[in-house]
């Protein structure tokens, strides 16, 4: 039997890298790294990563990385998500890499939409205990730092940090989801087992940004 080709939803953060890299594990053949960046800013929803990092990120992976630009409207956002869906269909693709782990809301808004593309979603780690999450991720010998947290949780001090184990007891001091599954904070994964070569971040600096809730973001100037 032959591997089974499919795509994995990227954001560049730890949860997507981890469950691509428990796919590739389980026999999987990623053809794509599908990532979604905002028309507007040009960078990634919901991590803030400006869209030529996230090229770098692929490259120093290898593997491909389809980029689609969408709409910061969540209708016409779904919209063009089904269409980049269909999309993969035509390269042979059926099945996409998710890095959901136990909100409802969103395993059911992503078996939903892919259903109407045409595509089947794989979730490596539903289920799995945050805790056993970033453990292996860590132990694996991934390497991420954050690049977005809200104020009202976290703070500026967590900016830029990488993902240790001090980190994760910081987390669980707080009584915070180690895995901010619940969009306490999000990552870059900058090396690891399926990075050919380490990302560098040279130059960055931290950004308070004020809307529904208020986010700091790592703005990230110069990375070879």
């Amino acid at each position: 039997m032959g591997k089974i080709i499919a795509a994995s939803s990227w954001s560049g953060g730890k949860d997507s890298c981890f469950a691509c890299y428990k796919a590739l594990q389980s026999g999987y053949e990623i053809k794509y790294l599908v990532n979604f960046i905002s028309r507007e800013h040009r960078r990634c929803c919901f991590h803030g990563v400006e869209a030529g990092l996230l090229k770098l990120q692929a490259e120093r992976i290898g593997i491909p990385l389809m980029q689609k630009e969408v709409a910061a409207d969540m209708k016409q956002y779904e919209k063009e998500f089904k269409e980049a869906m269909r999309g993969l269909i035509s390269e042979g693709i059926g099945k996409v890499i998710f890095g959901d782990i136990y909100l409802l809301d969103n395993v059911n808004w992503v078996e939903r939409v892919c259903k109407d593309a045409g595509v089947t979603p794989v979730e490596p780690l539903w289920n799995m205990p945050p805790s056993e999450i970033i453990e292996e991720f860590i132990g694996s010998g991934f390497k991420a730092v954050v690049v977005s947290c809200k104020d009202d949780c976290m703070g500026k001090e967590f900016i830029g940090r990488p993902v240790d184990r001090k980190f994760v007891a910081e987390l669980k001091r707080r009584n915070i989801c180690p895995c901010g599954e619940n969009g306490e904070f999000h990552t870059l994964v900058v090396d690891g087992p399926i990075f050919r070569k380490k990302i560098e971040i040279l130059e960055s600096e931290p950004i308070l940004k004020e809307g529904f809730w208020k986010h700091w973001f790592l703005d990230i100037k110069r990375y070879e």
